[in-house]
């Protein structure tokens, strides 16, 4: 066969579905296609005001209607923007993916900025025939002596186009309902989605029912305006009471002027705000302005702890509000909710192209007209520019944190609780986050007071060291010189460890406070990105601080208990491989304690987390140890009296005793201490 070039064809019967059933994956979306048109209808007719091709009329306000009609079965849209000559409808409404704003802007590129359009795709009027059997146009261009045209089409490839009656500059779109959508025939219903997609549009938009009875209200006549409809002037005399003055007597006072009043038809109030809190300055907005506005977009009552507005025009144009929650409850349950909005015009919840993982836990608004949306405006198309964005929201958040705590450390050690959840799983998750934040990460110590990281290693007799320092090499034929580790000591429940805080505070020494779920992989990233640091648990190990030395001449003695202690416990407790120590501790009130080894616990937490709990701790090396305190009266019984009737009771109660310092008994074993307990009470009463 001979080489053929030639041009791809598509057939608008295979396409028309397609666009109808699946270019769009919301049905509801059809509205806010339909809203944005009339916006950049009304926005090109400014345009054409401001470069002198029009003159907008003295009392011109640009408004989108939206009337439901019950009866008639009809939704229709109606806007005062640029309006499309005959032809006009046949190119942008008969071509599909025709796009009239991406005309008009490179007609008008050295005029205009495409910020100012909502519409690239020419695909949102076709929206309609998601819900419609049945679509009219009735338009009338801005173009002197141009003609009214009724156009229309009932889904299929054919339509029809007409003179219309049209006398308002301006396109009104009649969609006749299909029996599956009789839902949007429903003020309520559509008033829903109006709120949804468009309650920040930038036109005024009012929703009307068809036929609906005239409303009225009254009004001061010193507030009537030009554009009220007067139905009745309504004068009040004042109102007088009788009263009594000072001096006991009774007289008439006014309680209520007189005063002029007017009837006039309830004024139309738009579903949306034009002009919402994030497309202004920072410098213009109050903190009341912040808070009313978090509340009305998030219907969350509790106040945020607080905001970040986000106001940008270079490199690329983003504007947006984040609220900081009050973060208190375990991580995998915290979910914020970030709206992302595309000039004004929303598109969807929590996208995470643009938006970093680790903000899901926040609220807030971001608008950025720069994204580089697919057809139907729901989703974004992979580009680099979208990470660019999400590095920039990213920075703008380490920096606002960061400012704070150098700024106005009081708040922000106030907040830290409820925010530190928040800035590790960051840290976690964005390497650049993290390496802002590393010196504004705060500690709180046994005594409630907050430490940096490098205060802590301070405290600690440690020096921090940069990861990013470079590190001398050995010279030839010598060791690599290690640096000596600083241990940070850590409390994961204050009132589960107790016992061991009061022998640490006993000894002088300190601890931080680590209670979150996302405090385990937090400072195991922290020992990996700083080499010398270590982090464990106050119960992982006793302390050198915490102990006597034993002196050589009772050696011999010592070793002799502590083989005693051991075979007994074994023996009762019924575990030949029970690990017991035993030491002198200088708290002689502690009898016994559990401790089980840093590395055995975070293997434990790995295998919680993974679904892993059934499986034996103990090939980890994950077996606790049973530190007997050779100090105490009770240690020293069993110890002595290793075949008296009670001993075996004493070493269960010591054991349990130990265990239930160290984490919680299961159902069985809180049972039988607590019997064990009441047996040892009753000894107690012969």
């Amino acid at each position: 066969m001979a080489a053929k070039k030639g041009s791809l064809s598509i057939s608008s019967e295979n396409i028309f579905p397609i666009i109808k059933k699946w270019v769009y994956s919301d049905h509801d979306i059809f509205v806010r296609e339909m809203i944005s048109n009339g916006c950049d209808a009304i926005t090109k007719l400014k345009k054409l005001d401001m470069m002198g091709e029009y003159q907008l009329p003295d009392d011109y306000k640009a408004r989108i209607r939206v009337i439901v009609s019950p009866e008639d079965k009809t939704l229709k849209f109606i806007d005062n923007g640029v309006g499309m000559t005959a032809g006009e409808v046949e190119e942008y409404i008969t071509q599909i993916a025709f796009s009239g704003a991406t005309e008009f802007l490179e007609k008008y590129k050295d005029k205009t900025t495409e910020d100012d359009m909502i519409g690239h795709f020419g695909l949102g009027f076709y929206s309609a025939f998601m819900v419609a059997d049945e679509v009219h146009i009735d338009t009338l261009s801005y173009q002197e002596g141009a003609a009214p045209v009724h156009w229309t089409s009932d889904g299929g490839t054919e339509y029809e186009m007409s003179d219309g009656d049209r006398q308002e500059v301006g396109t009104e779109i009649t969609l006749f309902l299909n029996e599956d959508s009789l839902q949007f025939a429903n003020e309520y219903k559509v008033r829903e989605v109006l709120e949804k997609y468009c309650s920040f549009m930038p036109v005024e938009i009012f929703l009307e029912k068809a036929n609906a009875e005239q409303e009225y209200e009254t009004i001061d006549e010193a507030d009537l305006r030009d554009d009220d409809v007067v139905v009745e002037h309504i004068h009040e005399d004042a109102k007088m009471e009788e009263k009594e003055n000072e001096n006991g007597e009774k007289e008439m006072v006014e309680v209520s002027p007189a005063r002029d009043r007017v009837k006039i038809n309830k004024r139309p109030v738009p579903v949306n705000d034009t002009q919402p809190l994030w497309t202004k300055h920072p410098n213009e907005c109050t903190k009341e302005d912040y808070i009313e506005f978090y509340r009305k977009v998030f219907l969350d009552y509790k106040e945020p702890l607080f905001w970040i507005h986000l106001n940008m025009d270079y490199p690329f144009n983003l504007k947006g509000i984040l609220y900081f929650p009050k973060i208190n409850t375990e991580y995998d349950s915290i979910e914020g909710t970030i709206k992302l909005y595309n000039n004004q015009v929303f598109i969807a919840d929590n996208i995470k192209e643009v938006i970093p993982e680790f903000l899901m836990v926040l609220k807030g608004v971001i608008d950025c007209p720069d994204l580089p949306l697919n057809v139907s405006r729901s989703a974004l198309q992979n580009d680099g520019f979208v990470n660019k964005i999400a590095d920039y929201i990213s920075k703008k958040v380490a920096d606002k944190l960061s400012g704070m705590c150098k700024t106005d450390k009081e708040n922000y050690e106030k907040y830290w609780d409820d925010i530190s959840p928040f800035i590790k799983f960051g840290c976690l998750k964005d390497e650049k986050f993290c390496d802002k934040m590393m010196d504004y990460i705060l500690f709180k110590n046994l005594d409630h007071k907050y430490m940096t990281l490098k205060e802590c290693v301070e405290a600690n007799g440690g020096k921090l060291i940069d990861p990013k320092e470079e590190k001398e090499e050995p010279k030839e034929g010598e060791e690599k010189k290690e640096e000596p580790k600083t241990t940070i000591y850590y409390v994961s429940d204050e009132q589960q460890q107790s016992q061991y805080i009061n022998m640490f505070k006993n000894q002088g020494q300190d601890a931080v406070i680590l209670n979150h779920n996302i405090d385990s992989p937090f400072i195991t990233q922290l020992e990996q990105r700083n080499p010398n640091l270590q982090f464990q648990r106050i119960d992982a190990d006793i302390t050198d601080s915490a102990k006597e030395e034993v002196k050589e001449e009772d050696k011999e003695a010592f070793q002799k208990t502590t083989d005693a202690l051991v075979e007994t416990f074994r023996k009762v407790m019924e575990n030949d491989k029970l690990d017991v120590k035993v030491e002198k501790l200088k708290d002689d009130k502690v009898a016994s304690m559990i401790t089980l080894s840093e590395q055995s616990r975070r293997m434990q937490e790995m295998m919680r987390m993974y679904g892993m709990a059934g499986m034996d701790a103990s090939m980890f090396g994950g077996e606790i140890t049973l530190t007997l305190n050779a100090n105490h009266p009770l240690v020293q019984f069993v110890a002595e009296h290793g075949d008296n009737e009670n001993t075996p009771v004493i070493c269960r109660q010591l054991y349990d005793m130990a265990m239930l310092a160290h984490k919680p008994l299961t159902p069985e074993e809180m049972t039988a201490f607590v019997q064990r307990s009441n047996e040892i009470m009753l000894l107690l009463t012969k």
